[in-house]
């Protein structure tokens, strides 16, 4: 019993300790001027459920991050997806290896959620615990001011499909791998994430290198 003890002791500093150790990533500038044409992009988006293990370079994050939802005019704030009401109802978290992050579109940085390594976490499909990188999608309904729980729904949706998009034309120009997944098991995935009830998680992607 007292061994048992022990090693649940060890267990729980050691997460405390990783989560104290992570730190924000300031991401460098997304490269805003690469890329292919717009309609060779879309004859090129495609999904895929096959990923080589290899992390993505935090220049690559930056510029993947700022398609999916950057801030594209700095003078109001607005994004590169849209959203109702201009809520900006979404906020994406971003599941590495190293641990998990959200996504700050203001500083262009990732701020630390928890050491843990929570890929696995965000679905049901074996690949996406040893992809480098899976986006989750969470909207957050206090945002939604004078919209009820059914338009909550079906906005938020809405807003994380066009987002879920940008990411697919992002990979497609540069030739990464991608898939969005629904089957992601909430409830598990929302207490480890510390979710209040008002957030709730609507898709995630999975992002990475295409397996050779």
């Amino acid at each position: 019993m007292k061994t048992a003890r022990f090693f649940l002791f060890l267990i729980i500093s050691l997460s405390i300790s990783l989560a104290q150790d992570l730190k924000p990533i300031q991401l460098p500038p997304p490269q805003t001027e690469i890329g292919k044409p717009l309609m060779q992009v879309l004859k090129l988006r495609q999904s895929s459920r096959t990923f080589a293990t290899k992390p993505l370079s935090e220049q690559e994050v930056s510029n993947l991050l700022w398609a999916a939802y950057g801030i594209n005019r700095p003078e109001n704030g607005k994004r590169t997806a849209p959203s109702a009401m201009n809520w900006q109802e979404i906020d994406v978290y971003v599941m590495m290896q190293s641990g998990t992050y959200m996504y700050d579109a203001k500083s262009n940085t990732l701020l630390p959620v928890t050491g843990k390594d929570l890929r696995e976490a965000t679905g049901k499909q074996s690949f996406v615990q040893d992809a480098p990188l899976n986006l989750v999608y969470i909207a957050d309904g206090k945002r939604m001011t004078r919209a009820n729980e059914e338009d909550r729904i079906r906005w938020s949706s809405a807003d994380a499909g066009f987002i879920a998009q940008n990411v697919y034309l992002y990979c497609a120009s540069e030739g990464l791998a991608v898939v969005v997944r629904g089957m992601v098991d909430r409830e598990t995935l929302s207490k480890e994430l510390k979710l209040r009830p008002e957030q709730k998680i609507v898709l995630s992607q999975t992002v990475g290198y295409p397996k050779q």
